[in-house]
């Protein structure tokens, strides 16, 4: 046992000397976390950065929306008052009556059935043509390689026109005369203005496809003079 102690002593010394190495590895990764800690105080200014900034964009965001209410209720109020001034004037007064005077009369002289009739089947032979120009008439132009906005944008008003005329008519027909409380009228006028519409529609597309034949005619000849 004797023989024991010097070994063990020499084993405790050799711990001794060793737990120091092993300490001193175990406490080196201590600066990775000082290192690690460096990112995040260095961003925490960042996110300081970015907080501050949403208010001043909400505030310049709310600066420019009441700039425009304000100049929107600005321009309203100037309408009005200019719709008031021209009201109130005696010229705009006369120039009304001057305009609307002879539309009166003539609805007078007009206000019978008959007269609701014709405008009823009218309007809607307008809706009729121009609602089968603007789809199939089209169509049929764009197979002969054609188009052009300018007959588009006219039978788009065509279209409005017609459509408005035939709610008016309509009104005016309920309120002035007997047409709409006569299914016969009502449907006789619909087949009317239905075959006047389809005979509109077939005319305005021969005239379209021989315009774009007419072009491209045109523009063949141009190409054989300039070789």
């Amino acid at each position: 046992m004797t023989r024991l102690i010097p070994w063990m002593v020499v084993a405790v010394l050799l711990c001794g000397a060793m737990a120091p190495t092993v300490w001193a590895q175990d406490a080196e990764p201590a600066p990775a976390a000082t290192e690690d800690a460096a990112p995040a105080e260095a961003g925490e200014p960042a996110e300081a950065e970015k907080a501050a900034e949403k208010p001043a964009a909400d505030a310049v965001a709310e600066e420019v929306a009441e700039a425009g209410e304000s100049a929107e209720s600005h321009l309203s109020k100037q309408v009005d008052d200019i719709a008031k001034s021209v009201d109130e004037s005696e010229m705009a007064q006369e120039t009304t009556a001057g305009i609307l005077t002879p539309i009166y009369r003539v609805a007078e002289a007009l206000e019978f059935p008959a007269f609701h009739w014709i405008a009823f089947a009218l309007m809607l032979s307008g809706v009729v043509g121009f609602a089968l120009q603007l789809v199939i008439g089209k169509l049929v132009v764009f197979a002969h390689f054609g188009f052009s906005m300018r007959e588009i944008l006219s039978d788009l008003l065509g279209f409005v026109i017609s459509a408005v005329g035939l709610v008016l008519t309509t009104q005016a027909a309920a309120q002035n005369s007997t047409f709409t409380q006569s299914p016969f009228a009502v449907i006789s006028a619909s087949v009317v203005g239905l075959v006047v519409g389809v005979i509109l529609y077939a005319w305005g597309q021969s005239q379209e496809v021989d315009a774009v034949r007419g072009r491209a005619a045109a523009a063949k000849e141009k190409t054989v003079e300039k070789k």
